[in-house]
């Protein structure tokens, strides 16, 4: 395995995906954290006082929002979904698996304890309607979309401009035979 030299904010460099200042900001926030825990900031704190939010993605097609959250090592009964005020919350814990005697770890980075993750929606979700999944560690949540959020199609005639100066043209010339 080869090492690769760190570049900050290299994740800012792909202008091949859709510009979404969300996700642009998130990733930026992630590269800021990366760079101050090498100064020691988290390392000061015992594992269990930092706080952990499992990440996210969160897609739309025409019919529907799907969020998908990263949460491994848990059981289904220890995540709750829930809506309140136009907003998916997803809550959980995730209980610290009990230490081996003797072991001696060189390095502990999974983390422990409970996380909130709130997504806002748009308005007209019906809560009886959302669908959740959790498989592999992966939860997903499926929101249908109002009809009135639902994107529609509208027919946009274009002309150029040789049709438009035709049909000025044509308009003129039927006037003028109307007046005489």
């Amino acid at each position: 395995m080869a090492l690769e030299r760190w570049r900050p904010f290299s994740s800012l460099e792909r202008w091949e995906e859709p510009w979404d200042p969300f996700r642009m900001l998130s990733q930026m926030q992630r590269e800021m954290n990366r760079l101050f825990e090498g100064f020691g900031g988290r390392m000061l704190e015992p594992a269990s006082m930092r706080e952990w939010y499992p990440p996210l993605d969160v897609a739309e097609t025409k019919d529907e929002m799907v969020v998908r959250a990263e949460i491994p090592g848990m059981k289904p009964s220890d995540i709750n979904v829930s809506i309140a005020d136009n907003t998916l919350l997803i809550e959980g814990e995730r209980k610290q698996e009990e230490e081996t005697k003797g072991e001696n770890y060189y390095r502990r980075e999974r983390m422990y304890g409970a996380f909130r993750r709130a997504v806002p929606l748009p308005t007209g979700i019906q809560a009886d309607q959302i669908k959740a999944s959790y498989r592999d560690g992966i939860l997903e949540v499926r929101l249908p979309k109002p009809e009135e959020a639902k994107a529609k199609q509208v027919k946009v005639n274009v002309e150029s401009k040789a049709q438009g100066q035709a049909q000025k043209a044509a308009g003129s010339t039927a006037s003028q035979s109307k007046e005489a």
